[in-house]
């Protein structure tokens, strides 16, 4: 009956069973829960994972950012100091130490053509700047990002890069003592052995540096980019940078550092050897204490010279090392004639050349500033030394031009006047001022030759300067053979100004007995002399040439008792005469007689012979007996 039936006969159970739980069921149904779960973790994980890839790259990225905005230093940021501003104060008291050029190493970096001082976030930097324009790539500003983040005692800190401004400028850190090429030319600070060793140190622990860092060579190393900070080390700069630098030219002077394998080969940038060639000529300068080859003392060019280190030989062209100081290590020497061998085969690595320079300090003291501060306590001791012999030099200079000055003015005039103080004409009630004049003076020049006459006044005149010494006495002025003189005045001496013009002036007479004229022997000086007592103003006239001036009476008075006296005869007033006799006391005078004095009228006049108890002068005595017989005669 089932043999039509489609699939042919029926079984005789169900499948599943009559209750259909005889069946497998179905996995997705059966765990269809966990199933979605897992499926929803697992998408859960996965968008995590994806987040947080996408989070730390991300984060990379503004990682990356910041750096790149650290390097770079905006233009608008970069202010110039004022020459008279505070930096340009700081800077010189940075500097203002015996052992340094405080206005050298600031004005050095200002305005110059490579280098720049500027400032940043308030702090001095300095400015290089290169002449070519380029896209950074990626792997160049990863390059400084790293030098943005090196930081060795050996190296100068790199600032940035500065690209939004009229050239790129890479920016370094300031340092105060500049550059070694300048203070070994402008022989700043004086080195001994101990001092030379420990500069060429520190330029090789910077080359180990550079040498062992991404970065793996200088390049371009000179004794220019080797700067000193104020605790004399050298931090080696200018670093870095190559896919700049190599579009740029070489300066011509900056080729004296440069290996000759490179002079050859211009398209190579720099090598390890080639920094190590550059040490050597740096060693060099140091050792020498003298620019880089010597240029200064050398008849050969720049160009000359390049061109005989590129040329080569068997003996190759090298500068020659002649030691400031005697006691520099032979080891030394030899290690750099090594460093700057033709072949580069032969030039020691640079760890090689630290390990020696470390063997030949083995024993001694590697602290450069404590060598530094025992020669400063030397040198501060010999400066206190030069002081003290400068000093003592000055004093006795300001004693030569105080005495100069004193015989110009009186001295309470001149010490006002060197304080810059103001000098009033001043009022004195009782002076004695004097006047002589040599007789017969036109005669004596006809005689002589203007030298003659000259030297003839001038030693009169010193032995009247020198009387003029021993008394209360201030010499007024000469006037060819005139002679003004007064007492009493600046410094006020009561009534002894009438006695000190009268010792003078018996002083005088006396000196004439002994005087000779060198050039007419036969021939005697003879002086008429008057003087007057009374009131005077005096002050300074003039700021050119100032002159203490005498101004009143008294002077014309005197001056004629001067022109209406006798030769070698002493004519006073009778104002002179009353206080001389009267009141100080002690001298003979003698009555003249009424005088008709032109501008005075009549005047009763004296003349002055000695002083009580001594004899009068012969030149004196003579003139007044000769006075006495011309008046018996007239008589």
């Amino acid at each position: 009956m089932w043999h039509g039936y489609p699939g042919g006969r029926p079984k005789e159970t169900p499948r599943c069973g009559f209750d259909g739980k005889s069946c497998p069921q179905d996995f997705f149904k059966l765990y269809q829960t966990w199933i979605i779960l897992a499926i929803v973790i697992g998408a859960l994980i996965v968008l995590t994972i994806i987040g947080v890839v996408i989070f730390f790259v991300r984060l990379r990225i503004q990682d990356t950012e910041r750096q790149n905005m650290l390097w770079q230093v905006p233009h608008a940021l970069l202010v110039k100091p004022q020459t008279k501003g505070k930096f340009a104060e700081s800077a010189r008291s940075i500097q203002s130490g015996p052992s340094t050029s405080t206005k050298f190493t600031f004005e050095s970096f200002r305005d110059g053509k490579s280098f720049s001082l500027y400032l940043y976030e308030k702090e001095p930097v300095i400015g290089a700047t290169h002449e070519v324009r380029l896209r950074l790539t990626s792997a160049e500003t990863a390059e400084l990002r790293q030098m943005r983040l090196l930081n060795y005692d050996q190296l100068n800190k790199f600032i940035g890069l500065s690209i939004d401004g009229p050239e790129i400028m890479s920016i370094w850190r300031y340092c105060s003592r500049g550059s070694l090429r300048d203070v070994i030319a402008h022989n700043i600070m004086n080195m001994d052995s101990f001092f030379v060793f420990s500069l060429i140190r520190d330029v090789c622990e910077g080359l180990h540096v550079l040498h062992n860092s991404f970065l793996g060579m200088h390049g371009r190393l000179t004794s220019g980019s080797c700067l000193i900070d104020d605790r004399w080390q050298i931090r080696i700069s200018n670093f870095g940078l190559s896919y700049i630098k190599q579009y740029e030219p070489k300066k011509n002077k900056d080729l004296l550092w440069t290996a000759p394998e490179l002079l050859r080969d211009d398209t190579v940038f720099g090598c390890k050897q080639a920094d190590i060639y550059s040490f050597a000529v740096i060693c060099s300068e140091i050792i020498n204490q003298k620019d880089v080859w010597e240029l200064g003392d050398r008849k050969e060019s720049v160009d000359e010279i390049i061109y005989m280190v590129k040329r080569g030989g068997s003996v190759p062209f090298r500068p020659n090392i002649q030691p400031a100081m005697d006691d520099i290590n032979p080891a030394l020497l030899h290690l750099v004639k090594d460093c700057w061998s033709e072949d580069l085969k032969d030039r020691p690595k640079i760890d090689t050349i630290r390990s020696l320079l470390k063997s030949m300090v083995s024993g001694r003291s590697s602290n450069l500033m404590d060598h530094v501060f025992k020669m400063l306590e030397s040198y501060a001791g010999h400066l206190e030394e030069e002081v003290q012999a400068r000093t003592q030099e000055l004093v006795e200079e300001k004693k030569k031009s105080d005495l100069l000055l004193y015989r110009m003015l009186p001295r309470q005039v001149a010490d006002k006047l060197k304080i810059g103080q103001s000098v009033p004409p001043e009022s004195f009630d009782s002076v004695t001022v004097f006047f002589s004049d040599v007789v017969s003076f036109t005669t004596l020049a006809s005689k002589s030759t203007p030298l003659q006459v000259v030297n003839l006044l001038n030693e009169l005149y010193t032995v009247f300067d020198n009387i003029i010494g021993e008394h209360d006495v201030y010499k007024v002025e000469t006037i060819g053979d005139g002679y003004l003189c007064v007492s009493g005045l600046p410094h006020r001496n009561g009534n002894e100004h009438v006695r000190e013009i009268a010792d003078m002036s018996l002083a005088i007479i006396r000196s004439l007995e002994v005087f000779v004229i060198p050039h007419l022997p036969g021939e005697r000086i003879k002086l008429r002399i008057g003087f007057h007592t009374g009131s005077c103003v005096a002050g300074v006239v003039g700021l050119s040439m100032p002159r203490y001036c005498l101004f009143g009476d008294t002077v014309n008075t005197a001056s004629r008792m001067e022109s209406n006296s006798k030769p070698n005869q002493i004519h006073l007033t009778k104002d002179a005469n009353y206080l001389l006799t009267q009141v100080v006391g002690g001298y003979h005078t003698e009555l003249r007689g009424e005088l008709i004095v032109k501008g005075k009228g009549v005047m009763e006049t004296y003349w002055l012979l000695s002083k009580l108890g001594e004899s009068a002068p012969t030149a004196i005595y003579q003139g007044y007996k000769q006075e006495q017989a011309e008046r018996i005669e007239v008589q």
